[in-house]
């Protein structure tokens, strides 16, 4: 068990743990399905984040990374179509995550949610391409949406 979480109950240290596939599920999903790019990427950077996340939050990454390919499949499974009803299940997942970190250390809790917020800086421009600002040249939300804003 990871020390920091010893206050949570079972369900939170679980979601908590899965966060990192949540985010990385709404990151790469569309109605056409998961991007297969971003979802590679979002399993190597999971592996990566246990040798070079800050110190304090290595052990959260090993549990994370663990079961993150069969964790990962299990969301895109559930949330699975993408649809407008289904993403707004899984924002919702991710915001009911914003309250778990809260009952952390405050030191502890805005350093896993500033690392929580790279990673999916990370997983969304996995498929990123130069080729993309000659194709949309003017600020498109929907390109530009960060999953994780306000956790």
């Amino acid at each position: 068990m990871i020390p920091h979480f010893e206050k949570l109950d079972p369900r939170e240290q679980e979601l908590l743990i899965k966060a990192p596939v949540l985010l990385s599920v709404l990151a790469s999903c569309s109605e056409h399905g998961i991007n297969q790019k971003q979802k590679a990427d979002a399993i190597k950077l999971a592996h990566i984040k246990t040798f070079t996340a800050l110190p304090e939050l290595q052990p959260y990454f090993k549990e994370v990374e663990k079961n993150f390919k069969e964790h990962f499949e299990e969301a895109a499974e559930r949330f699975y179509p993408f649809d407008e009803k289904q993403r707004h299940l899984l924002k919702m997942e991710i915001r009911n995550i914003r309250g778990i970190i809260s009952k952390l250390n405050p030191a502890y809790g805005v350093a896993l949610s500033k690392s929580l917020e790279r990673y999916v800086i990370h997983v969304k421009k996995a498929t990123y391409s130069i080729f993309r600002d000659f194709i949309f040249p003017l600020a498109m939300p929907d390109l530009k949406d960060n999953p994780y804003s306000g956790l």
